[in-house]
């Protein structure tokens, strides 16, 4: 019996460590850290099948960074809702970008470029970074499927990472929400 008791102890111990490991995951910049240049190619952006760095090019403006895995059904929703809020804040030069993290960035092209027509993602380009550990200063998590940064005049001030399991209509929603934290 003492065996069987301290077997199950030791399994609920375990799961609340996931628990909070799940909890804690920790991805990308945090707030008020500098976001650094970085090069991705543009899949469907006004620079499409050219390196450079939106980092860069947005310069001190409301920017919406999202770094994901995988295009699926859920990212995509992510990414049209933080589509809608920045075609909606065009007069507050508001922008976003989507970073596909691929060791084949060749083979997402396709779906990207599907991601964008069939959901009419508008004014966020979509674009793939050339392995899937992402640019070094940035600090992605292997553990996170989806980070969310989000600054204004070269300051942090949102960071949400998630896995695929947590991104949901929930989470869509206070990130979605949180927006409003780097427009002035």
């Amino acid at each position: 019996m003492k065996s069987f008791f301290s077997l199950c102890m030791v399994g609920l111990v375990a799961a609340g460590m996931q628990a909070v490991e799940a909890a804690d995951l920790k991805s990308g910049l945090q707030v008020d850290e500098f976001p650094a240049a970085f090069y991705v190619t543009d899949i469907t952006g006004p620079s499409a099948d050219r390196k450079l760095c939106y980092r860069c090019q947005y310069g001190a403006r409301p920017v919406v960074s999202i770094f994901v895995r995988e295009m699926n059904e859920n990212t995509t929703k992510l990414i049209k809702d933080i589509d809608t809020v920045v075609g909606k804040n065009s007069g507050n030069k508001m922008a976003a970008f989507v970073t596909v993290l691929s060791d084949d960035p060749d083979q997402q092209e396709a779906a990207l470029k599907n991601a964008a027509k069939s959901s009419g993602i508008a004014h966020t380009p979509l674009t793939v970074f050339e392995n899937n550990v992402g640019p070094t200063k940035y600090k992605i998590n292997p553990k996170a499927d989806v980070t969310v940064m989000m600054w204004v005049d070269s300051n942090v001030r949102v960071n949400h990472a998630l896995t695929a399991d947590e991104l949901n209509a929930d989470a869509i929603g206070k990130i979605v929400a949180d927006t409003s934290k780097i427009l002035n």
